[in-house]
């Protein structure tokens, strides 16, 4: 798994993933400040009580609470972002580092928006239920948002890298048996989002960091990655 991610970071050097890079971190930016400032327009609108002391709280446990939202949705978010980007990164790294690999198979923008939003939504979705417990489980707060987004993560990059090689059934498939090893590269893309400045670049590596790993799963010759295999071979 190492070895994966640090082809990834070397990969994040590249001119073409540079300008990628570039254009998601604004795209991803912008969506936060938004999402920021409506929070806050509303936080202000709620604050109109008699005393000054009652405002003054109000807006203080809003703010906070605004920045804890955002730290906690900036996963989804980035991720979202790159989907636009995505095809055009990955198939950039496969032309350097796997020649070899046939076209992927052709998706309907369906299954693409299905395979970019799914996830992504549902990451939101539990944090949001799971903010309860990050803010009253001191110490265990890592464990539980460590384990939900390296579950969350992990599936969500592996769909994203994977059905452009795998059916939608293949997919399931090589998900449970491969499971524990993806959810800690979940959790490995879950700490980099966490880490300051690390995190702006953090969904790229992630993305790339899913490719090498799945091109070692699939090269390692797991029977759920038969398809793969046959393809390549021609």
């Amino acid at each position: 798994m190492l070895p994966a991610l640090s082809l990834a970071l070397r990969d994040i050097l590249d001119p073409k993933l540079r300008r990628i890079l570039a254009l998601s971190l604004v795209g991803g930016s912008a969506v936060l400040v938004g999402l920021a400032v409506g929070l806050g327009y509303l936080v202000a609108v709620g604050a109109h009580f008699d005393s000054s002391l009652v405002n003054g709280l109000i807006e203080l446990a809003g703010g906070l609470g605004i920045l804890v939202l955002t730290w906690l949705l900036f996963p989804a978010v980035a991720t979202l972002v790159l989907g636009f980007f995505f095809e055009s990164a990955i198939a950039t790294v496969e032309a350097r580092r796997y020649p070899e690999l046939p076209p992927p198979r052709r998706q309907s923008v369906g299954e693409m928006l299905r395979a970019g939003c799914r996830v992504a939504l549902l990451a939101v979705l539990v944090n949001l239920l799971a903010l309860p417990l990050y803010l009253l489980l001191p110490g265990l707060n890592l464990v539980v948002f460590y384990g939900l987004n390296g579950w969350l993560l992990g599936r969500e990059y592996f769909e994203l890298v994977a059905l452009r090689r795998l059916d939608e059934r293949q997919l399931r498939a090589a998900w449970r048996e491969e499971r524990l090893r993806l959810v800690t590269a979940g959790a490995i893309i879950a700490a980099l989002l966490t880490l300051p400045l690390v995190n702006l670049a953090a969904p790229l590596i992630g993305a790339l960091f899913m490719l090498h790993l799945f091109e070692r799963l699939r090269r390692r010759g797991g029977r759920v990655f038969d398809p793969v295999n046959q393809l390549a071979a021609r």
